[in-house]
């Protein structure tokens, strides 16, 4: 399974500079070499084990533009087989690059793996992580930020300056322990506290009257957050690809594996501000501040911390749907968003989908419609290149719920490619739900409490819902997706919070045409790694 990184970094090099297949020459190529480690760092003021990426926690920013082709060999030094997944980043034809068990092998220790894959018809904020065990416990995460290429325009001034803020919830506890909990049956207790940036206190420094972007990503485990700055409003201009009516806010909720983009003007007096992150719908409220310091300051931040809100549940359904596309902007293309009529395609398939937390042989684990998802050795997608049976089932996951045990399986659900479907999301738990799906966006057209009929679809958005990756589920309510199946592949569509994911409230999407074509897929890479009932397979 494993090479030897130093033979193998500059042949994978070569071998992307010479695939026609992948991309077209004008793009630009960005070459990275990062070797993963653990160390030593402290991120609540106690000494713990973190996964570093080239000695960075966080792990280095990607800055790139629409259409970059990147090629990053990542050099596995853990003592566990290691993956990273490009959340967002929608690998066009190409799940091959993905990161996630249920299309590639992870990583050996002392091996290595190049990803080659494009940042293709896209720009906005994004974040890596590991996909493995409970890494993203450890760290290993980082930002992806895709700007617009220089002939795009995009719908407001460039900012002055441009922040990115990866935030989330952390534990003291060393991952590996917190991978032993879950295996042993048990939920993870409360975290410990919120990180911004892996720091307790960061300062973000700007000039008085001008105008910074500040790029949000919720990179934490388990927990929803509100983000605000005092004295400052925030004016929202993008969410994970999609530029959106340009409305102000005071502070916004960022929910687990969601990522947006925010205007802000220094337009206070001269001094310190506090930048603000503190939990959404927990007993306890964790905040995280950092600074947000004018260069000609006077004063350090003073006074308490900005207010939000915590467990209102209807003031962010609310704000959700405030949240809509800018149908005269363009995104990566020229055309305008709105030049696509989503509202006015016929659904080809609906699924409604219910999330449950069963014991299944008297271990906590999490389902969907019933089905809690394992891993296999071999990831579903090379069984299903290589016609290797009886990896995973398409028959487990039903199209709606029903009674009766949750059972595991390792389950896709098979699906046509140009498919136009409909996805709900149904949450009769009393906890918050955030659902992510790789390889797409979505418009996300509805919210609503109790239990999802067909009759919610008279509230549906079919005019101006915004497209994203990830979708929050409210407590004892339902979130409706539309999905336009324009990407073939195998496609995770998992819970974002990781102990579900964990323990099985994941699934994948067959996204499929009989007809091989590189039109449609691009071909298995020269370099993948094969494990499972792959090995020995011939490519």
């Amino acid at each position: 399974m494993g090479r030897s990184p130093s033979l193998c970094h500059s042949f994978f090099v070569t071998l992307a500079l010479l695939s026609v297949s992948l991309v077209k020459a004008e793009d630009a190529y960005r070459h990275h070499t990062w070797i993963v480690t653990y160390g030593i760092s402290y991120p609540l003021g106690v000494p713990q084990q973190v996964i570093l990426i080239n000695g960075q926690f966080p792990g280095p920013r990607l800055d790139v533009v629409t259409n970059d082709n990147l090629i990053v060999n990542v050099i596995n030094k853990l003592d566990d087989p290691f993956l990273l997944t490009w959340n967002g980043i929608k690998q066009r034809k190409n799940s091959w690059q993905d990161g996630v068990l249920g299309t590639n092998c992870p990583i050996p220790p002392n091996s290595n793996f190049t990803y080659i894959f494009q940042t293709k018809d896209q720009i906005g904020t994004y974040a890596y992580f590991p996909s493995t065990l409970m890494h993203k416990a450890a760290g290993g995460f980082g930002g992806l930020n895709v700007y617009a290429r220089s002939v795009i325009p995009v719908p407001y001034s460039k900012p002055d300056g441009d922040f990115t803020l990866l935030i989330g919830d952390w534990y003291k506890t060393n991952h590996k322990a917190l991978q032993q909990y879950l295996d042993s049956g048990k939920s993870l207790p409360f975290p410990d506290g919120i990180l911004i940036n892996g720091q307790g206190r960061s300062t973000f420094s700007g000039d008085q009257g001008k105008t910074y972007m500040f790029r949000i990503s919720n990179v934490g485990l388990s927990t929803s957050f509100n983000f605000r700055i005092q004295g400052h409003s925030m004016k929202l201009v993008e969410v994970e690809g999609s530029h959106v009516v340009q409305n102000i806010y005071d502070s916004l909720d960022v929910h687990v594996g969601q990522s947006l983009s925010v205007l802000v003007t220094l337009d206070q007096p001269p001094k310190d501000y506090y930048i603000v992150a503190s939990t959404r719908f927990t007993k306890s409220v964790l905040t995280a501040a950092a600074v947000l310091h004018y260069t000609n300051s006077q004063s350090s931040v003073s006074g308490p911390l900005p207010i939000g809100p915590t467990d209102q549940i209807q003031w962010s359904v609310d704000q959700a749907r405030t949240l809509r596309w800018n149908l005269t902007a363009n995104a990566a293309r020229p055309n305008p968003q709105g030049s696509f009529h989503y509202g006015k395609i016929a659904i080809t398939r609906t699924f409604v989908l219910a999330n449950s937390a069963p014991l299944i042989n008297g271990k906590q684990r999490y389902a969907v419609n019933k089905v809690s998802y394992i891993n296999s050795d071999t990831p579903p997608k090379l069984a299903d290149y290589f016609n290797i049976p009886g990896v995973f089932s398409t028959n487990s996951i039903q199209s709606l719920p029903s009674d009766g045990p949750a059972f595991l399986s390792t389950s896709v659900v098979p699906v046509s490619l140009h498919d136009f479907i409909e996805v709900v999301f149904q949450n009769n738990e009393n906890a918050m739900q955030s659902w992510h799906l790789d390889g797409y966006d979505f418009w996300v057209v509805g919210y609503g409490s109790g239990e999802w009929t067909n009759a919610s679809r008279k509230a549906y958005n079919l005019d101006d819902a915004l497209t994203r990756h990830t979708a929050q589920a409210y407590p004892n309510s339902w979130t409706a997706i539309l999905v336009s199946l324009d990407n073939q592949g195998m496609w995770n569509m998992r819970s974002a919070i990781w102990e579900r994911q964990y323990l099985g409230q994941q699934f994948y999407l067959r996204v499929f045409n009989p007809i091989r074509s590189l039109a449609n897929e691009y071909n298995i890479p020269s370099n993948v790694l094969l494990c499972g009932k792959a090995v020995g397979r011939n490519l």
